[in-house]
Order: C-alpha cells, then sequence, then structure tokens
C-alpha cells in the first residue's frame, strides 16, 4: 500500500476464508495500483510423514496442483479485474513461510484470512496471530466476505499502550487515499495523571490528521464497562466501521522475541465481520505512548 513497495502479499489455502481474504486484497490491490503475490504453504509436518513412508511422488503432484490452482487464481485475478499476481508455493512452518515471503518479496503488507476451514490443509487462519508476530509489514485480518471494500470508516482505539506515530501514519495514508474519516476512540481513567496522558495523546493525533486534511471523529468513553478491546469492537459495529487499525504493542522479552498485547490480540480474535489491520512497532525511533 506504499508506492515504494507495491506488493501485497496473500497467503492462499484455498478454504473459503482465505479466497474471502484474496479478493479483499484485490480490492486493495486495485485503488492502490498494486499487484499481488499469491502464497501456498504446504506444511513441513504433514510432508515430512510423506516422505517417511517414500511418498517422494505424491509430494510433488500436490505441490504441482497447489501452484496450477494458484496460477488459475492469478489468471481470473487478471482477466477480471486488471490486477497482476505471481504465485509461489513454499514448504514450512506455516507463519515462518509467510513472514519469510513477505521480506524476500519485498512486500508492504499481508492481507491474510483467520480462521481458516478445518483439515491439514486449511491450515492459514490458525496462524494469523503467529504472522502478526514475525513479520515487519502491516497484517490485515479478514474473516469474512465483504460485498464492498473501501476503507471509508476507520476505528483508531487511542490509549498509552498501543499507540505510536507508524499507526498515525497509516491512519493519514489510508485516510488520504479513501477520503475516509478516522473514528479515534478514547476514554476517560479514574487516574488523573492518566487523564492528562491521553488527552495530550488526542491533541496530538487530531493535529496531525488535521495538519494532513484527514476527517476524524472522536468518541470518548466516560468509563470502560468492559475490556477497552471489546469496548472498540463494539463501538465498531455500532458505526458499521470499515477498519480497525491496532498496534500490536510486542513486547521485547530481552531475547529477540516479540508477544502481541492482550487488547490487540482480542481484537484480532473476536472481531468477526470488520478486518484488523496489525502495525507492528519497531524496535527503535518508537516511542509506547505520546508525551505529554
Amino acid at each position: 500500500m506504499d508506492s515504494a513497495k507495491n506488493t501485497i502479499l496473500v497467503p492462499v489455502d484455498f478454504s473459503d476464508i482465505s479466497r474471502h481474504a484474496l479478493y479483499h486484497a484485490v480490492e486493495v490491490a486495485k485503488h492502490f495500483n498494486n499487484q499481488l503475490a499469491l502464497l501456498h504453504i504446504m506444511e513441513d509436518g504433514l510432508f515430512r510423514g510423506l516422505l517417511s513412508f517414500g511418498k517422494s511422488d505424491e509430494k510433488e503432484k500436490i505441490e504441482k496442483e497447489a501452484l496450477s490452482n494458484l496460477n488459475e487464481l492469478a489468471q481470473d485475478i487478471k482477466k477480471v479485474h486488471g490486477v497482476n499476481a505471481s504465485t509461489h508455493v513454499r514448504e514450512g512452518k506455516v507463519y515462518k513461510m509467510i513472514a519469510e515471503a513477505a521480506d524476500a518479496l519485498k512486500c508492504d503488507s499481508i492481507i491474510m484470512g483467520s480462521n481458516g476451514a478445518s483439515g491439514m490443509e486449511k491450515i492459514i487462519g490458525s496462524n494469523a496471530s503467529r504472522v502478526i508476530m514475525q513479520t515487519n509489514v502491516p497484517v490485515v485480518v479478514v474473516k469474512s466476505a465483504q460485498t464492498a471494500n473501501s476503507y471509508k470508516n476507520i476505528v483508531f482505539p487511542l490509549d498509552l499502550t498501543m499507540e505510536s506515530r507508524q499507526k498515525i501514519s497509516w491512519a493519514i495514508h489510508l485516510g488520504k487515499a479513501y477520503q475516509s474519516t478516522i473514528r479515534i476512540l478514547t476514554y476517560h481513567t479514574d487516574d488523573e495523571q492518566g487523564n492528562t496522558r491521553l488527552t495530550a495523546a488526542l491533541r496530538q493525533v487530531e493535529n496531525m490528521l488535521e495538519d494532513k486534511g484527514v476527517k476524524f471523529t472522536r468518541h470518548i468513553l466516560n468509563n470502560l464497562d468492559a475490556s477497552f478491546a471489546e469496548e472498540t469492537l463494539k463501538y465498531a459495529e455500532a458505526i458499521n466501521a470499515d477498519l480497525i487499525l491496532v498496534m500490536t504493542h510486542q513486547e521485547d522479552l530481552g531475547l529477540g522475541e516479540y508477544l502481541m498485547g492482550t487488547e490487540a490480540q482480542q481484537i484480532v480474535n473476536k472481531s468477526e465481520r470488520i478486518p484488523v489491520m496489525c502495525v507492528k512497532p519497531r524496535r527503535t525511533g518508537i516511542s509506547s505512548e505520546f508525551a505529554v
């Protein structure tokens, strides 16, 4: 979704949910004049089993069939939508292969399904959270088919643990591209200092959006009746949002590893209809909260 890196990676396991994500990606690619990279992963555990029984021919047959199916999808996308799509088949752990492919193919984003169909070959959906933790590019998680794909109403949950300028830059980027309204959602706390910091964060976000000519609204909850993640989902559904934009707030464990923050995880897991874009903070140059 960036002019410098104009390829969107789409993992495909041929389940309905991955097809929903694929055609969601097609619409995004059409809007930004991007191209797609269709990726099918052959789960390494399955094929180790085949090889242990001397069925290398079976593995080659499955790989050839997967590539043929991807090529058919790519040809259909080009014919119907005018979007170019390259095709790729890899073997290994699903989330690792997706992250590696995004890097190798210089993709600027990933659009993938979650809660995929059951069965050994329907494995994309169960790996969405791991992909988000492994990759350095934004991941849009799609769970349902949508008749239209235009990010006109984007929910921007604002608290002191999930925000960074990177997330705001994506809000501005999408807001300008789609002529969107950024729906800022935040809340009052029982702590005066916390409220002061949230007010400063809100002011800074609004100033940046206004400076770039992006429309926005604010909605401040007087108190949280549930978790902020649940309140975010409730608000997003109430306004019929097209996208929820979250910072994954991953924490460095000191071993080069990351964990997804609880709020982001809940939003990804519980959003049944509205796509969720997860933006990962970089290791350097990003503050986990706004300065007062």
